[in-house]
């Protein structure tokens, strides 16, 4: 595999083929002092505005959601990503993640924030005209206006551009009218403007609109009774004969399924992003309470299968966060590069995310499974209280529920992903098939035993990533070949690579992020973060070679069978590790911090 001359150079998906230097990716630990202060003002925000109320919250207390969206205006945390000139703060995109991030956290308020500041209110920074931008920015930025989403409909969900709602010129040509029904639309119960998407006449691709709640001919249904962010609310919306101006039609005719597409892809890595909050409180309440928990005379703490849960919380949560920040640098280095080519900045945000849409599906998924995992384990520390409401576990089980399926289901998510890395293989815009190739004739010749140089730090883990990467490129390559375009129709192979992908950008995210702060530190101040990257990769290994051969068993026979299975555990052959050891060095310092701390 080639090294990488510039960061810059890197295109999405791209880290299959070619390795990273630990220097070229950001961490988190290297957030600037302003950044920070950011992050505290939200924290702060949680700690006097959410948790008090979260009661109150859930039980949709009228005025109560769109009264803490105002006062998170009045801080600016709803303008990170608007420019100043629009009322906002200007702020680049891991900014944005940070601040997904920390509030994470807040449970339901997590929902209507990222629905108004994100899917809400994206659409028309990036695709908005300057009229529209002027008129709108400001009083979203502010919270004097909440905003929504519509785009979800009772027979169109995954499969988005199928929807009914349609959108008639009006016989004076000054207005639309919008008819149709929306379905699970966050913060509809409050919304004063919606994003609607809708078909204009006999289109085969969906418009997008800017909607004013007080255009009229917008009714609801009651507020859905949901598992989960209960104090989120969520309602169908029907559009009768709803009067829109022609001039607040959002970009250009048919343009909308491209918007709805664009806007998801960050609505995904800022998901991943958003559970990190959630999963480092999470960790923390349960170590607390295993202090706490005297069972047998001690704390259950002491107990080895406590330790185990607890290392597990840190180290999913850890990997996440490496993941997610490495990411969203990547969007900003290409943002900042096309612009400094010219392109003006609204677009260049656009391209900028999309260059990454494989890694913004991989974070989405990677970060919604680690947070389902972290509550289970959870509520299981906590026992019986962990099954009651009386203790915070049951709220943060039901409400990480729904991350899994927002933003695209995890399962559209996978395939997706592959579907991206293969497409643009086939446009040329991803070398991926001639290292595929020369990993087939790999299998076939002698292997090399020559010793490899193991003086560098993490040189034994990198060895092994290298030999990962082959190994998708072995199953994922053969695959394209067998199936070629009816590989779409083979979804559970196609799950099957994509989980192989998404460990390994975890694995290799996850040890850069250690490696670089080992520059920094230095080896003894790192020994925790390089347990919890060594037992990372020693468990996604597995996952990787079980996810491998479920794949090669379901398209291959006889010799060649054979052959990739060899290969398949040659590719993902690795020394035994004491994971045990490595997690309870984990939990107990966990357990003297009485939370997470890493």
């Amino acid at each position: 595999m080639e090294a990488v001359a510039k960061k810059e150079a890197i295109k999405g998906g791209e880290f299959l083929i070619r390795e990273s230097e630990a220097q070229d990716v950001f961490i988190p630990e290297e957030f600037s002092e302003e950044q920070q202060m950011m992050a505290q003002a939200c924290r702060d925000f949680i700690e006097k505005e959410i948790d008090p109320h979260r009661d109150r919250i859930d039980t949709l207390e009228e005025g109560l959601m769109p009264d803490l969206l105002k006062k998170a205006g009045e801080l600016g945390l709803l303008g990170i990503s608007i420019p100043e000139a629009y009322g906002g703060l200007g702020m680049d995109f891991n900014t944005g993640m940070l601040m997904a991030d920390v509030i994470g956290a807040s449970g339901s308020f997590s929902t209507a924030y990222g629905a108004h500041t994100g899917i809400g209110t994206l659409p028309i920074l990036y695709y908005g005209s300057e009229e529209q931008k002027q008129k709108y920015l400001p009083k979203l930025a502010s919270g004097e206006w909440a905003s929504a989403y519509c785009l979800t409909e009772p027979d169109a969900g995954s499969d988005a551009n199928s929807g009914k709602t349609k959108a008639t010129l009006s016989e004076d040509g000054q207005h639309y009218l919008i008819n149709g029904q929306k379905m699970w639309i966050s913060n509809a119960g409050f919304a004063d403007l919606f994003i609607v998407f809708a078909k204009i006449d006999d289109d085969k691709n969906l418009s997008a609109f800017i909607v004013e709640k007080t255009f009229g001919g917008i009714t609801m249904n009651d507020e859905e009774h949901k598992l989960g962010i209960k104090g989120s609310s969520t309602r169908q919306v029907f559009f009768n004969d709803c009067k829109v101006p022609v001039e607040n039609v959002l970009s250009d005719r048919q343009n909308g399924f491209k918007i709805a597409v664009n806007i998801l892809n960050i609505g995904r890595i800022k998901l991943g992003a958003g559970v990190i909050g959630g999963c480092k409180e999470i960790a923390s309440e349960a170590t607390n309470y295993a202090n706490e928990r005297k069972q047998f005379g001690v704390s259950i703490s002491s107990f080895g299968a406590i330790k185990h849960k607890l290392a597990e919380m840190a180290i999913k949560t850890y990997a996440t966060e490496s993941t997610s920040y490495r990411a969203g640098q990547d969007v900003d280095d290409k943002i900042a590069a096309l612009i400094s080519d010219g392109m003006p900045e609204a677009e260049a945000k656009l391209k900028g995310v999309e260059q990454f849409a494989i890694e913004c599906a991989i974070i989405k998924v990677l970060g919604s499974e680690a947070l389902d995992y972290i509550v289970d384990q959870g509520v299981q520390v906590y026992g019986g209280m962990g099954f009651s409401e009386e203790a915070p576990m049951a709220r943060a089980y039901r409400d990480a529920r729904i991350t899994r399926i927002y933003e695209g289901t995890n399962e559209i998510n996978r395939m997706l992903l592959v579907g991206m890395i293969l497409r643009r293989a086939m446009k040329g815009e991803l070398n991926f098939m001639g290292p595929a190739m020369e990993v087939g004739k790999e299998l076939t010749a002698v292997p090399s035993f020559a010793t490899p140089d193991l003086s560098e730090f993490f040189a034994e883990e990198k060895e092994l990533l290298v030999r990962l990467k082959k190994s998708i490129l072995m199953v994922a390559g053969r695959a394209a070949q067998t199936f070629g375009p009816k590989l779409n129709d083979e979804q559970e192979i196609l799950m099957n690579i994509a989980d192989m992908i998404i460990e390994v950008y975890a694995i290799e995210s996850t040890l850069l992020r250690v490696e670089k702060l080992v520059g920094i530190k230095g080896e003894e101040a790192c020994k925790l973060q390089i347990n919890i990257a060594k037992a990372y990769l020693y468990e996604a290994v597995d996952r990787i070679n079980l996810a491998g051969k479920e794949a090669i068993a379901s398209f291959t026979t006889g010799d060649e069978l054979k052959v990739m299975l060899m290969g398949l555990k040659r590719f993902t052959k690795m020394n035994p590790v004491n994971t045990k050891e490595l997690r309870r060095e984990i939990a107990d310092h966990m357990i003297s911090k009485n939370g997470y701390d890493f």
